[in-house]
């Protein structure tokens, strides 16, 4: 997914150019596949337009970007992330590093270190709080990359990656009950056990490599990578005031 650094910087590569290193079996093997627009090759289907699936990306486009601009200038956590970028020398510009798109459904959003832009899915993010939800964990994955020198070709970067974004955004008891990690006994367990879940999907739905080195690889490196709050600082729980807590402690790490 993310070519030799050095060689062009992100923001040096144009769309076409990611568009034709995407369009063959190395976009496939990187999960561009999931991403037919970005790759160019999206056309709605007769039979998805007479149901109302797809014919109306222009004004899913519309409402997926005011959902942004909300999220941009009023969620606690996206506003703790944004100020973490912008203190590690990687500002964004929404209208440059976010872009809301047509994706398979069987993801929500992803972040494309070739361009260094957050993919929001349009037609599968459709409410607010999944765009926040979306936005929060992708811009964990852009702060690494910015910050950490993260290769999304190293397996191990990118289980890391993956750990770190489910442990910080995604996992609560709530999530760990419905992806069957939950139990009343072993609360701290089950909050691992549901990052480690949400690692493995993550990371073999982008990359065609086996379950069983998925799992190895997401063991080997997890012990530090979960244990790794930044730059938020704690785990944010569902229904808590835990995005409000971390965003007023933002200014002690230094990101205003």
């Amino acid at each position: 997914m993310v070519e030799e650094k050095n060689k062009s910087s992100p923001d040096e590569k144009s769309k076409e150019d990611v568009k034709q290193d995407k369009s063959g079996q190395q976009g496939k093997t990187w999960g561009y596949d999931l991403y037919p627009e970005r790759r160019g090759t999206f056309k709605p289907k007769l039979g998805s337009v007479l149901i109302g699936r797809e014919g109306k990306e222009n004004i899913d486009k519309l409402k997926c970007e005011k959902n942004v601009f909300e999220c941009v200038k009023n969620s606690p956590i996206v506003k703790v992330m944004m100020a973490a970028l912008k203190s590690s020398g990687c500002p964004i510009d929404i209208r440059r590093h976010i872009s809301c798109e047509v994706c398979d459904y069987s993801v929500s959003g992803g972040y494309d270190p070739e361009l260094n832009q957050i993919v929001v899915c349009q037609n599968v993010s459709t409410r607010q709080g999944m765009v926040q939800g979306v936005l929060a964990h992708e811009m964990i994955h852009m702060f690494d990359y910015c910050r950490n020198e993260l290769d999304f070709k190293n397996m191990e970067h990118l289980a890391c990656t993956e750990i770190r974004a489910a442990n910080l955004t995604h996992c609560s008891f709530a999530s760990a009950w419905s992806q069957g990690d939950a139990s009343w006994l072993k609360i701290k367990q089950a909050h691992q056990d549901c990052v480690k879940t949400k690692a493995l999907y993550s990371v073999l739905a982008v990359r065609q490599i086996g379950k069983r080195e998925a799992v190895d690889i997401i063991e080997k490196v997890f012990p530090k990578c979960y244990a790794d709050l930044e730059p938020i600082g704690r785990r944010i729980r569902r229904n808590s005031d835990d995005m409000i807590r971390a965003f007023k402690e933002a200014a002690y790490y230094g990101y205003e």
